[in-house]
């Protein structure tokens, strides 16, 4: 990817999570600053992957303090921030939470997960989430205070769809698609424990991918923790790949 697809992801990202405030104003940085659960909100991200200024940091932690955020930052794991992870862990910051951007192409994903028409099953991308949406999000295996605060982000987001997937009339899959600076992104994908296995995220996918057609938007980005086997499993068919590999710094 070139400096241009790195910084029209990210701020596609930064605009997805919808964070309470951003300043732009450190040069080759996005400050996202928020106080709920949702890390991409809350940290300091490069918008290029080149050798970053570590006189910088003093800088970017003083505009979370004046404002009253705590500082954290999201990091590429590249040899070229090697300096930059010295001195944030000379000041107290330590890694956490390995994690993947991938990317694909959506006539790649149209092509490997394609429209599955099953008698009852419905797709819906609404501009707002419906209750059955949350349910569905906000259900099995997620903390309710951290889903809580995913839900408030994304419902602020401008230019994000919800989809949902129902089965004679009962919401078995979700997700969020965010359409902005040239990409879909993928987030908040949700599968009822007692489905899974049946397709129903590709078909989400499938959804989210049409509709980015529609709109004139060819590529598609997400992110996806390194040990999220399912997940991983599905994305490399769909024919994503590693953009690049990140962690969280965080005192």
């Amino acid at each position: 990817m070139d400096a241009r697809d790195v910084d029209s992801l990210e701020r596609a990202t930064v605009q997805a999570v919808s964070p309470e405030f951003v300043d732009d104003g450190v040069p080759g940085w996005l400050l996202p600053m928020d106080h709920g659960t949702v890390g991409r909100a809350q940290c300091a991200v490069p918008l290029r992957h080149d050798a970053p200024d570590v006189g910088a940091i003093d800088d970017i932690l003083a505009r979370y303090a004046s404002r009253g955020f705590t500082p954290a930052w999201r990091l590429p794991d590249l040899p070229s921030f090697d300096a930059f992870f010295q001195a944030l862990s000379e000041r107290g910051f330590r890694r956490a939470l390995p994690t993947q951007t991938q990317v694909g192409d959506i006539a790649t994903v149209l092509h490997a997960i394609p429209e599955a028409l099953v008698p009852g099953r419905e797709l819906h991308l609404d501009e707002a989430p419906t209750a059955a949406w949350m349910t569905m999000f906000l259900g099995e295996g997620l903390d309710p205070v951290d889903g809580a605060s995913r839900s408030r982000a994304l419902a602020r987001a401008q230019g994000t769809l919800f989809a949902s997937l129902l089965e004679h009339g009962e919401t078995l899959a979700c997700g969020a698609a965010s359409y902005s600076h040239g990409w879909l992104g993928v987030h908040g994908m949700r599968t009822a424990a007692s489905q899974r296995g049946r397709g129903m995220a590709g078909a989400v996918l499938n959804a989210m991918a049409r509709e980015a057609r529609r709109r004139g938007i060819e590529r598609v980005f997400l992110q996806v923790t390194a040990h999220n086997t399912p997940a991983l499993a599905l994305y490399r068919r769909a024919g994503f790949s590693l953009a690049w590999p990140y962690a969280y710094w965080r005192r």
